[in-house]
């Protein structure tokens, strides 16, 4: 938790800016049907430099409060609240729960991480399990065969002037929770962390597009954005760990 205040300002200046970001994207997401109508490439740019930095800097405001007492009820009882929002039909109300359900899973979940190392090791495991489940497996028959599913296990961006939307995965939301928090449990570099991981999930979308996927794996990149601007850092802590890395006892020499 060393250097949260001064990187992401006091919980008063905090809990305003989530006021505000949150009026915004209510005001889009109720009238985004109504909105412009582009070209394609356009929508890209615009979810991918405006609309998902704008959802995950609600995550970014709350990530100092990562090891907040209590944070794993809040999740199960959010989890309730999206199921119910979701069967009284309120999706856009639902999916913001979801996403905050997940957030506050991921938190706890990253406390079983003794440390540092072994994140990296899953940061490093998770994109080939993604890729296949995405091509192969599991992921892959929902999004193919029970779309209906995938939407509810998922979080939308709407498409401004379309009905349509981007979606991302539960599990997606997940993992950048837990890298976003690490970046503060480890004192990693947490601003720019929060950059990599939201424009990698861009990333992803623009490769979905240009190939005209019906969706692409969206952890490879995630992890990518946690591991590429903290290398450095990481490697000193990883090496620090191992017993390669650990200095040498004083020993006293008597004579």
């Amino acid at each position: 938790m060393v250097g949260t205040t001064p990187v992401l300002g006091s919980r008063t200046r905090r809990a305003a800016a989530f006021a505000y970001v949150s009026g915004w994207l209510a005001l889009y997401y109720s009238t985004s049907e109504w909105l412009w109508h582009v070209d394609t490439w356009w929508d890209v740019a615009f979810l991918s430099l405006v609309l998902i930095p704008a959802v995950f800097t609600l995550v970014l405001l709350v990530v100092p409060d990562w090891n907040a007492p209590g944070v794993l009820p809040i999740g199960l009882a959010l989890v309730v609240l999206a199921v119910v929002l979701q069967l009284a039909g309120l999706e856009t109300v639902a999916g913001f729960a979801k996403l905050f359900a997940v957030t506050a899973i991921g938190f706890w979940f990253l406390g079983v991480f003794e440390h540092v190392s072994w994140l990296v090791l899953v940061a490093l495991l998770i994109p080939v399990v993604d890729a296949y489940s995405v091509w192969r497996g599991p992921t892959h028959h929902i999004v193919t065969k029970q779309e209906h599913l995938f939407t509810t296990l998922s979080f939308a961006f709407p498409v401004p002037g379309e009905h349509g939307s981007a979606n991302l995965g539960l599990p997606d939301l997940l993992f950048f929770a837990v890298f976003l928090a690490a970046a503060v449990r480890f004192d990693l570099r947490v601003r720019l962390t929060w950059l990599c991981l939201t424009l990698s999930f861009g990333l992803t979308m623009a490769l979905a597009v240009a190939f005209d996927a019906t969706g692409l794996p969206a952890l490879p990149l995630l992890s990518l954005g946690f591991l590429a601007p903290n290398v450095d850092l990481l490697w000193v802590q990883v090496r620090r760990r191992s017993p390669a890395g650990r200095e040498a006892p004083d020993v006293a020499v008597g004579g």
